[in-house]
């Protein structure tokens, strides 16, 4: 995997099939099975995508994901309300979220092949996270249900900034298991990418799996943890924001706590330092990327998981980490101006289009 290269394919338009909010599967005009591009004979059809002739998935690789899944309780909030306090809020919301399953649908919905594992519970809050994910493109055919509740996150949102109250359900339930059957068809090459939401036992037992395969490997160490210091050996790609990576190295400044993690096996660490952008941080190179305004903050509730999401479609069209960075701040930016988790992340039409408006390179 590069880490400031460049690498990207064209095809004729010939192979072009361009949907509108919700990425066209694969076909000819005259509806049959369009070529597969991936030299996979599993997969007769991929969504394919168009700009300037080029097909954005031409040998575009899997990206395999094993996460969490929240139904999202978000309601406004004036401040923190004190011990005892009742406070009035408003503007409640119910929407898909949790962290794996966000970025399941960012990947999706910005026009990856991708595919989750997880457990959701056998309730209207578990229905409503199949749907979603199924809506937006992702392959769920390795969620689970079970008889715990579906994992629920209580959100407050001041200011813009999110506070949040989780109770895992059925997310406790996802085991190595889960991640064996999620790879069976895995090849080296393909993307995998996991969080801390999920048992940490069963993150590791992937994250090492997924490594001996020969995935590139991508770990979102959230909500960061000690004991989560013995995955990094198996990542290619860690992506702490300031908190995680002040944890999970010791260390207080920003390239001080990447170089440690570099130390303990990490192959680069992509930390996100909110407003101030990111810093692609490698073994040879450093790199600062600026974060993208694109407009008033609304809810921070799924910016992370969006830049995860477009992070991992970019990577697995073979552009370089500090390429995808930048792609991943143009959504992330998007994402913020609107409210709720999975509703407020953008199509691949939407961040192409704001990358114009914007004047940036797509």
């Amino acid at each position: 995997m590069k880490l400031f290269g460049n690498e990207f394919g064209t095809v004729s338009d010939s192979l072009l099939l361009v949907g509108g909010r919700t990425p066209v599967v694969g076909r000819t005009a005259t509806g049959a099975a369009a070529p597969c591009l991936t030299g996979r004979r599993d997969v007769l059809a991929r969504p394919l995508y168009k700009r300037g002739g080029a097909c954005y998935n031409r040998g575009m690789k899997r990206i395999y994901l094993l996460g969490s899944c929240n139904a999202d309780c978000t309601i406004r909030a004036p401040y923190v309300p004190q011990a005892g306090e009742t406070l009035k809020g408003s503007d409640f919301m119910l929407t898909a979220g949790g962290k794996g399953a966000n970025q399941a649908y960012a990947c999706a919905n910005l026009g990856g092949d991708v595919h989750m594992a997880g457990c959701v519970g056998r309730d209207p809050f578990g229905d409503m996270l199949l749907k979603s994910l199924r809506d937006a493109g992702a392959d769920v055919s390795h969620l689970r249900r079970s008889s715990r509740n579906t994992g629920v996150a209580l959100i407050a949102v001041i200011d813009g900034d999110n506070r949040i109250l989780l109770d895992e359900g059925a997310n406790g339930e996802v085991t190595a298991a889960d991640a064996e059957a999620l790879l069976r068809e895995a090849r080296a090459g393909d993307i995998f990418m996991t969080q801390l939401e999920i048992p940490l036992p069963a993150a590791e037992a992937a994250l090492r799996l997924a490594k001996a395969r020969g995935l590139f490997t991508i770990l979102n160490p959230a909500p960061a943890a000690e004991a989560a210091c013995g995955c990094i050996k198996y990542v290619d790609l860690i992506t702490p924001n300031e908190t995680e990576l002040a944890i999970l190295s010791k260390k207080t400044g920003i390239e001080e706590g990447c170089r440690r993690l570099l130390e303990m096996g990490a192959g680069t660490v992509l930390a996100t330092l909110g407003k101030d952008g990111s810093l692609c941080y490698g073994r040879d190179a450093a790199e600062k990327i600026a974060a993208v305004d694109a407009g008033k903050v609304v809810d921070t509730t799924a910016a992370g998981d969006t830049f995860c999401g477009a992070l991992a479609v970019k990577l697995a069209e073979g552009r370089s980490v500090a390429e995808a960075a930048r792609f991943a701040s143009l959504c992330a930016g998007i994402t913020v101006t609107r409210r709720g988790a999975q509703v407020s992340i953008p199509t691949r039409a939407e961040a192409e289009a704001r990358a114009r408006s914007l004047g940036l390179p797509l």
